[in-house]
């Protein structure tokens, strides 16, 4: 144990960090802003939520590198747990660490236990040295996949965080892609002034977008890995597996969203269309949810419909790309740029509607009423829509997040 604790800590002996290193010769390579929300104020508990290949791990270890500029280097206690197979192998490895803290009589340390959720109840151990006080001067932070979310793990430590934060990794937005590649967007709040000023910048905004179109973004794809597909599959599916839901089930029930899309459906359609229960598919499409894949934009009117059909809308290019290869499934361009307006608006305003009366407007969010057209516009909307094709649709998602 005490070597491999000393091979996830390279710093203690001034060694390099591979992980940095790695990051150090990438192509595009960026500092993630949602490193600074984490709090380094002892006590804390951080909670660090996100999909496999968003870029977790090589945050923690950019902020390592930050923190080891203030303090000494054993202070600072990296693992991995995927190396953990159950819980009292989790209990020895902190039971070691703290032993020596106590032996350095050190006060305060970083404590970072990476993919936790790797460890079945490991939350039982960490709430139960949290109960005793054992971290009382320490900051520590857990990072893990989405399952963590999915079986409400985070809940189970209510007045046990301290000054803690909650900090969910999502793939970039459009806005932060642009800007790892050069172009800074600066925005004042008003949509249409936004847009206006990015008439010197059109011509590289629409480029960089059909770039956003095949990458997402995704550090892997973004940096053109040849694995990044088969890596997000891999972890995809073990996180499904993790969820015990059969891996056929969810490939069928991706296939008839993407067959569907961008039409408003129901659970139910989808259950004919495979042969299973409503009720199973929004288990699933649950599942999908918390696994950061997909998300649901219900029917709005005078009120949330929530009886009525349903958008569902993938949460990055990449993914609905790579899931589409997966099952087998193709996508209709129209459905891409709708999910792509979609998810941003969900991003900055934490829910998204669609509208369907006598007219269907796509997205609606906050006071916002977007139309999502791959071609021009056959018909008029109402004055307060805004509708938008191939040549607007990148200028408005790069003013959104």
């Amino acid at each position: 144990m005490e070597e491999l604790i000393e091979k996830h800590n390279p710093w203690w002996s001034r060694e390099k960090d591979v992980v940095i290193e790695r990051w150090r010769k990438l192509k595009v390579k960026w500092i993630p802003d949602w490193i600074k929300k984490i709090s380094l104020e002892p006590f804390s508990l951080n909670f660090v939520i996100g999909s496999r290949q968003t870029g977790k791990t090589t945050g923690i270890k950019l902020l390592i590198q930050k923190i080891l500029k203030r303090t000494e280097e054993e202070r600072i206690f990296y693992f991995n747990c995927d190396f953990i197979p159950d819980i009292n192998s989790l209990r020895k490895l902190l039971d070691t660490y703290l032993e020596f803290k106590r032996m350095r009589g050190f006060k305060t340390t970083y404590i970072f236990l990476d993919e936790i959720t790797s460890v079945p109840e490991w939350w039982r151990i960490i709430k139960g040295y949290i109960d005793l006080g054992i971290f009382e001067k320490d900051v520590l932070t857990v990072t893990g996949s989405c399952t963590i979310k999915l079986k409400g793990e985070t809940e189970l430590f209510p007045g046990r965080r301290g000054k803690g934060k909650d900090i969910i990794v999502r793939p970039l937005s459009f806005r932060e892609f642009l800007e790892i590649h050069g172009t800074k967007i600066e925005t004042t709040g008003n949509i249409q002034k936004d847009m206006k000023n990015l008439l010197g910048k059109t011509e590289k905004v629409r480029n960089l977008f059909q770039e956003y179109l095949k990458k997402g973004g995704f550090p892997l794809s973004i940096n053109q890995d040849p694995t990044a597909e088969e890596q997000f599959i891999a972890g995809f599916e073990g996180e499904i597996l993790k969820a015990r839901k059969n891996l056929q089930l969810t490939k069928e029930i991706i296939s008839s969203l993407l067959r569907k899309a961008p039409s408003p459906i129901s659970y139910s359609t989808i259950g004919r269309d495979i042969g299973i229960s409503y009720k199973t598919v929004q288990e699933y499409v649950e599942t999908l949810r918390n696994l950061f894949i997909l998300d649901v934009a219900p029917c709005k009117q005078h009120k949330i419909m929530w009886r009525k059909e349903k958008k569902f809308f993938f949460l990055d290019p990449f993914i609905a790309r790579t899931l589409s290869f997966w099952s087998q499934e193709e996508h209709l361009e129209s459905a891409m740029y709708e999910w792509i307006v979609q998810s941003h608006l969900q991003r900055e305003y934490g829910e998204v509607y669609y509208y369907k009366n006598t007219y269907e407007i796509d997205c609606i969010a906050n006071n916002l009423r977007i139309e999502v057209k791959a071609g021009k516009p056959h018909r008029k909307y109402p004055k307060k829509v805004i509708v938008l094709d191939k040549q607007t649709l990148p200028q408005f998602i790069a003013i959104i997040t």
